[in-house]
């Protein structure tokens, strides 16, 4: 009898326990804050060997150890994605049957790196291994540069000569000419179907800035002239920008039909027009010179984030860094990523890197927002002691890439904990997999962030952490409530 009720009193005291553990979850939970959120970027430049590779013709290792550099770089000053140019010239930083190897990674176009490797999905791996967005950046309709050598067979200068315009020192693919967009479209898909890339982003060159001392246009009189032999009535003007138009858009499509949580962003000039707003009174007009509505893109949600190049200070009228923003963001009417280019690489004598650190803040007087740098080299040399700035202060906490709830809004389930020592293990309990873990991790009062990526499935905790919480992250950017242990 005494032993019977000595049970059952320690299965009351059991179920006791185990009921005011839960009902102890919630309270912890609570006690977490909201994932922090914000996009923080930077270009990766291969153009002109600008950023990466430092020079063509590199042995693979070194090529390698450089990209490695960088990526430890990002993670180091808490960026969370980086934008890696893979196509700068119709050719490939990637293993392509549509396209030839890059002069700027061998040397010689159509060569190819020796040891053999794929840039771009070596990228891939390690950037989500530091727990970095992996956005493979492409410029859509240049053809050559004088830099890029003699074309290869492949090239499309050679395939199709007839798709090609020379303008200044550079020769482009017409916009003008269904089948040339369509290829482009094609070679980027081609990237979007083969690799796990987070994002698609294409830059400011659709047709070309304008060049000093040439007083001729870009010369597509021919195709115009077909244009309207076919019964088109637009005029030059018009008809140029409802190519890019019809680009952009294309694109946006495939790329939500063939992987719809793959972002797709666009870094336009960042004047849409002089005079507009009234006090921009200088910079060349994107809409009547490069051809690119900008704006109409962003409204009618024709991509996911939309980088505009805000490369001017706070303070000039004339060029207006919180003047623009605010206009960009009026005209972001379908609530889309607004995450603007920032010119880092100009801080010197007449912009501190505290300038940068100043336009970062008024990034964040929207929802969900974000800046990218231009570029990773800024950030490699320091510029201005840049790099402890952001580390030690406007990134310090770390942050989450902000979430695209119009890909997509089911939240996922929380991971499941368990807890030896210092050390946390989960594993999923949802059907779809995660795509990251968001580790919040609270010392001396003070909450940061890692994030994980889905392959990790276990944490060890600072000696002074008094609390860690596991969030699964969808492709999305969607987060379960958070699985939470407290020390």
């Amino acid at each position: 009898m005494e032993i019977a009720f000595g049970r059952l009193l320690g299965s009351l005291a059991r179920t006791t326990g185990v009921l005011c553990g839960l009902l102890a979850l919630p309270a912890l939970a609570a006690d977490v804050p909201d994932l922090p959120r914000e996009f923080r970027g930077a270009w990766v430049a291969s153009v002109y060997n600008l950023n990466w590779p430092s020079k063509p013709g590199l042995p693979t290792a070194q090529q390698q150890a450089e990209l490695r550099a960088i990526l430890d770089r990002a993670a180091s000053v808490h960026l969370n994605a980086v934008l890696l140019q893979v196509r700068p010239a119709s050719d490939a930083l990637y293993e392509s049957k549509l396209e030839p190897w890059s002069t700027y990674l061998t040397g010689a176009m159509g060569r190819a790196p020796e040891p053999r490797w794929d840039p771009l999905a070596w990228a891939i791996t390690e950037a989500h291994a530091r727990g970095l967005e992996l956005h493979a950046w492409f410029n859509p309709f240049r053809a050559a540069n004088d830099s890029s050598g003699a074309p290869a067979p492949n090239h499309i200068a050679r395939t199709h000569p007839a798709w090609i315009r020379r303008f200044g020192t550079t020769s482009y693919i017409d916009p003008g000419i269904p089948a040339a967009r369509e290829y482009v479209r094609g070679v980027i898909m081609d990237v979007v179907k083969r690799y796990d890339v987070d994002g698609i982003h294409i830059d400011d060159y659709f047709y070309p800035y304008p060049v000093k001392g040439r007083a001729s246009g870009f010369p597509d009189g021919d195709t115009f002239q077909q244009f309207q032999a076919n019964g088109g009535k637009l005029g030059l003007a018009d008809w140029r920008r409802d190519n890019t138009n019809q680009f952009v858009e294309s694109l946006y499509r495939s790329i939500k039909t063939e992987k719809r949580w793959v972002k797709f962003g666009i870094s336009p000039f960042g004047i849409w027009r002089p005079q507009v707003p009234e006090t921009i009174v200088a910079g060349v007009d994107s809409y009547d010179q490069l051809y690119a509505d900008s704006r109409r893109w962003l409204r009618e949600g024709w991509c996911d984030y939309m980088a505009p190049q805000l490369y001017w200070p706070i303070d000039p009228p004339a060029q207006s860094f919180p003047v623009l923003l605010n206009w960009w963001r009026e005209q972001n009417v379908t609530g889309r990523g607004l995450w603007p280019g920032l010119a880092t690489e100009r801080i010197g004598a007449k912009l501190p890197a505290s300038e940068i650190a100043r336009q970062v803040a008024l990034t964040r007087e929207q929802p969900a927002g974000g800046q990218i740098h231009w570029d990773m080299k800024s950030l490699m040399s320091d510029q201005g002691g840049i790099v402890a700035l952001l580390r030690d202060k406007t990134y310090r906490a770390g942050a989450a890439v902000p979430a695209a709830p119009w890909l997509g809004k089911e939240t996922p389930l929380a991971p499941k904990l368990e807890r030896q020592g210092r050390t946390l293990k989960w594993h999923e309990t949802g059907a779809a997999p995660a795509r990251w873990w968001a580790v919040q991790s609270k010392v001396k009062g003070e909450w940061m962030l890692r994030m994980l990526p889905a392959g990790t499935t276990s944490f060890t905790a600072a000696a002074d952490a008094e609390t860690v919480a596991v969030r699964a992250v969808d492709r999305f950017g969607n987060a379960s409530a958070p699985a939470v242990e407290k020390w």
